[in-house]
C-alpha cells in the first residue's frame, strides 16, 4: 500500500471519534456513535443518499455555472460578427475591457463569499445569478468604450463569487473521497456551456438584421435572458442546506431519516467541515490568509489557467485564420470543449480512485504543455487542419486538472471557514489568471501571435513547476509531522 493511500486510511481512522464529536457541536440530537450510525446507515443506503444528493444539488449548480460561462464566454463568439465596429472599439481596447472584467471578480471574491457564510447558497447564489443575467442582456444595447467598459466591470462584480460558493456548498454535502469527482461533474456546467456556445452563436448570430439588431445583439439578449431564468429556477428550487433540505418552493427533496445523516456522514468523515457559526471573523480570515500552504495552488493556477483564457476569447478567430468559415469557427471550436467534459470527468474520477491528487493534477498539467507546444512548433504551417487539430488537443486538456486542483486545495484546509476562503482565493487566482492572459494576444502580433504562443508556452511551464513544487511541500511537510508524531495532520498529495 502507498504511503499516500495509507494516510487516506489513517486519517478516516483517526478522525472518526472527534468527527462524531463534532455532531454534539452542530446538531442539537445526542450525540451518534460511529457504531450506531454504521448500523442506521448501510453501505447500500449511503450510496443511495448520495445518489439523491447529485441528482438534487448538483444539476442546479451547473445549469447555474452553464449561465454563468454563457454570459461570460460569449463575447468570443461575438467577435466573429463585427462587434468591433459596431461597438466602436479596437482590439487593444477590447483587451482593457477583458482586464477589468477578472479584476472586478478579484476584488469582490472574499466579500460575496462572506456574504454567502451569513445568508447561505439558497438566497445568495441565487441573487448572483438573475444579478448578472440582467446585466448581460443589457450589454446588448452597449454602445462605445465607456459603454463596453462599464458592462464588463458591472458583469464581473455580479458574477464574483459564484465559483467558490459553489465549490464550498459542494463539500459541505460531500465527504472527501467524492469531492473530485463532483468538482469535475460540477464543472461541467461550465464546459457543456462553452462547448455548446459555438453552436448556439452560429445560429444566433445569423440573426443579424432581424428588427435591425445585429446578430450578437441578439446573442447577449437571448442567453441573458436564459440566466435570469435560471436565477428564478435556483432560488426556488435550491436546498437550503444539509441541516435544513428544503427548498424555497416548499420541496422536501429527504426523507426525515435521510435529513438526519446529510450533514452528519460528512463531518464523520473530516471533522475540520463542522462550522462554528454564521459568520466568519477577521482572525479566521486573517487565518486563511495567511496560509501559506495554499499559495503554491494559487500559482499554479494562475499560470495554466491564462493560456485557457487565451483559447476562451481567441480561439474562433484562430480558427478562421486556419482557413475556415468565420460563423462555422463558432462551432468547430466546440469539438475540443466536447473532448474536454468527458476527459475532466474522468480526471475527476482517477483523482478520488486514486487519492493522488497532486500527481492527476500534474498529469493532466503535462498534456496541456505538449499540445500548446505542438500549437506553437507549427504556428508558421501551410496546413490549416493540422494546426485545427493541434488546437482542438490543446483546448480538450488545458483545463482537466482544475476541478482536481481544487478539490485537492480544499482537502487540506484546515476549518469550514478556512475552506471558504480559499475556495474564494482559488477563484481570485482563476480571475488573475484572466487578467495575465488580457495581454497576451496583441494586435501587432495578428494573425500568427507568435509572441503570443511563446508566452503561452512560458506559462504553462511555470504552471508545470508549480504543481511538482506543491507537491513537495505536502511530502515536506508529511515527513516532518510524522518525525515529530503528529501523524494525524497529515496533507493529502
Amino acid at each position: 500500500m502507498s504511503s499516500q493511500a495509507e494516510y487516506e486510511m489513517h486519517q478516516r481512522s483517526s478522525q472518526s471519534l472527534s468527527g462524531f464529536a463534532k455532531l454534539a457541536e452542530v446538531d442539537e440530537s445526542p450525540m451518534v456513535s460511529a457504531t450506531r450510525l454504521e448500523e442506521e446507515l448501510t453501505v447500500e443506503e449511503e450510496k443511495r443518499l448520495v445518489w439523491k444528493i447529485d441528482r438534487v444539488v448538483l444539476p442546479i449548480l451547473m445549469l447555474g455555472f452553464m449561465a454563468l460561462q454563457l454570459d461570460r464566454g460569449n463575447i468570443g463568439n461575438a467577435l466573429t460578427d463585427f462587434f468591433f465596429q459596431d461597438v466602436g472599439i479596437t482590439q487593444n481596447q477590447f483587451n482593457m475591457g477583458q482586464l477589468l472584467l477578472p479584476l472586478a471578480v478579484v476584488l469582490v471574491e472574499i466579500p460575496s463569499n462572506i456574504i454567502l457564510f451569513r445568508l447561505g447558497p439558497q438566497v445568495w447564489i441565487g441573487a448572483q445569478i438573475f444579478a448578472w443575467g440582467t446585466v448581460a442582456t443589457l450589454q446588448a444595447f452597449q454602445k462605445g468604450l465607456a459603454a463596453f467598459l462599464s458592462t464588463r466591470i458591472l458583469l464581473g462584480i455580479c458574477e464574483a463569487g459564484f465559483i467558490p460558493a459553489s465549490l464550498y456548498t459542494l463539500t459541505t454535502w460531500y465527504k472527501r473521497d467524492e469531492t473530485s469527482k463532483r468538482f469535475a461533474i460540477f464543472y461541467i456546467g461550465n464546459l457543456s456551456a462553452g462547448a455548446a456556445s459555438g453552436l448556439i452563436a452560429y445560429g444566433i448570430l445569423q440573426m443579424r438584421g432581424t428588427r435591425g439588431l445585429a446578430g450578437w445583439q441578439w446573442l447577449f439578449i437571448i442567453e441573458g435572458l436564459f440566466t435570469i431564468v435560471v436565477g428564478f429556477v435556483f432560488i426556488a428550487l435550491f436546498p437550503k442546506g444539509p441541516e435544513d433540505p428544503t427548498s424555497l418552493a416548499g420541496f422536501h427533496y429527504f426523507t426525515d431519516r435521510e435529513t438526519a445523516f446529510l450533514s452528519r456522514r460528512v463531518i464523520a468523515d473530516d471533522p475540520k467541515k463542522a462550522r462554528r457559526g454564521k459568520s466568519i471573523s477577521f482572525e479566521q480570515l486573517k487565518g486563511a490568509l495567511t496560509n501559506w500552504k495554499m499559495y503554491p495552488h494559487l500559482l499554479l493556477t494562475i499560470a495554466g489557467l491564462a493560456p485557457i483564457n487565451v483559447f476562451g476569447a481567441y480561439a474562433p478567430t484562430l480558427v478562421a485564420t486556419f482557413g475556415f468559415e468565420r460563423l462555422l469557427s463558432n462551432a468547430l471550436v466546440t469539438i475540443g470543449l466536447w473532448a474536454q467534459l468527458i476527459l475532466i470527468v474522468i480526471w475527476g474520477y482517477v483523482g478520488d480512485k486514486t487519492g493522488r491528487r497532486g500527481y492527476v493534477v500534474l498529469a493532466g498539467s503535462m498534456c496541456s504543455w505538449g499540445f500548446v507546444l505542438g500549437c506553437r512548433v507549427l504556428v508558421h504551417s501551410p496546413n490549416g487542419n493540422l494546426r485545427f487539430a493541434l488546437l482542438t488537443l490543446a483546448i480538450a486538456f488545458c483545463a482537466v486538472w482544475h476541478p482536481v486542483n481544487a478539490s485537492w486545495l480544499a482537502m487540506n484546509s484546515r476549518s469550514a471557514e478556512e475552506r471558504s476562503i480559499t475556495m474564494a482565493m482559488l477563484t481570485v487566482a482563476t480571475n488573475l489568471s484572466g487578467i495575465v492572459s488580457s495581454h497576451v494576444f496583441q494586435e501587432s502580433d495578428r494573425p500568427l501571435y507568435v509572441v503570443g504562443w511563446n508566452v503561452n508556452i512560458c506559462l504553462i511551464s511555470a504552471h508545470v513547476a508549480f504543481v511538482i513544487g506543491t507537491i513537495l511541500q505536502y511530502m515536506i511537510l508529511n515527513r516532518k509531522h510524522k518525525s515529530t508524531g503528529r501523524a494525524g495532520e497529515l496533507y493529502t498529495y
